[in-house]
């Protein structure tokens, strides 16, 4: 079964419910949540990383308040946990720059690189494989490539969240920009799920002052 959302993580989630309507921009430390990909392509492999964004949403009770901001070109949905101030987005340009609607939020909302999270798919882990990882190189990936060079530094968050490779000679580009297949259904939701409760206990972790990431990054997690 899927790792249970630990009690305090849930207590804290609850109250923050109760209280977001009649409080809903309370001063906090405030975070930016990019999901990366193809805007429209849902669905796919690629796109994995907006996905885990829905179910992020979903879980705070903001799925049905995505707006879209034309100062960033993305969708965007805010909300508060605790000492948090968490701003969703989702870039509604196409993956290879995705990284000018990061840096247009980051400059819109007054948040620094260190306070942006990326969530995007990766090649090199297998579907159900996930680690949270600080800085680096964008290992071959166009959209975090795309967020560096706009940002001007590697220092954002980043949630790895595993696709796999292509068996034999299948190509790379068509294979990110497949539907998951029927069995890969079967683990996506979980994925999702466990996915989105692991940013948002990082996120509270960090928010609270105890940033446990080293650089290079944090262990993977499987769904079980």
């Amino acid at each position: 079964m899927l790792r249970p959302l630990p009690k305090r993580l849930g207590r804290l989630l609850s109250r923050t419910m109760s209280h977001r309507q009649a409080d809903p921009r309370a001063a906090g430390k405030r975070v930016l949540v990019a999901g990366l990909g193809n805007y429209g392509l849902r669905g796919t492999r690629h796109n994995v990383g907006m996905a885990v964004l829905n179910q992020l949403a979903q879980k705070l009770k903001v799925a049905d308040q995505w707006k879209a901001d034309r100062r960033c070109c993305a969708d965007v949905t805010i909300t508060n946990v605790e000492e948090a101030e968490l701003v969703l987005m989702k870039p509604r340009r196409l993956m290879n720059i995705n990284g000018l609607s990061v840096a247009s939020a980051a400059e819109t909302y007054n948040l620094g690189v260190e306070d942006i999270y990326l969530v995007h798919d990766d090649l090199d882990k297998p579907l159900g494989k996930m680690a949270i990882k600080l800085g680096g190189s964008a290992r071959g990936h166009n959209g975090v490539r795309s967020c560096i060079s706009s940002l001007h530094s590697d220092c954002m968050v980043r949630l790895r969240v595993g696709i796999g490779r292509p068996v034999g000679e299948a190509l790379v580009e068509r294979y990110v920009l497949g539907r998951f297949t029927s069995a890969e259904h079967e683990v996506l939701q979980r994925v999702l799920e466990q996915a989105a409760d692991l940013l948002l206990e990082h996120i509270l972790q960090r928010s609270s002052g105890k940033d446990l990431t080293p650089p290079g990054g944090k262990g993977d997690r499987t769904p079980h």
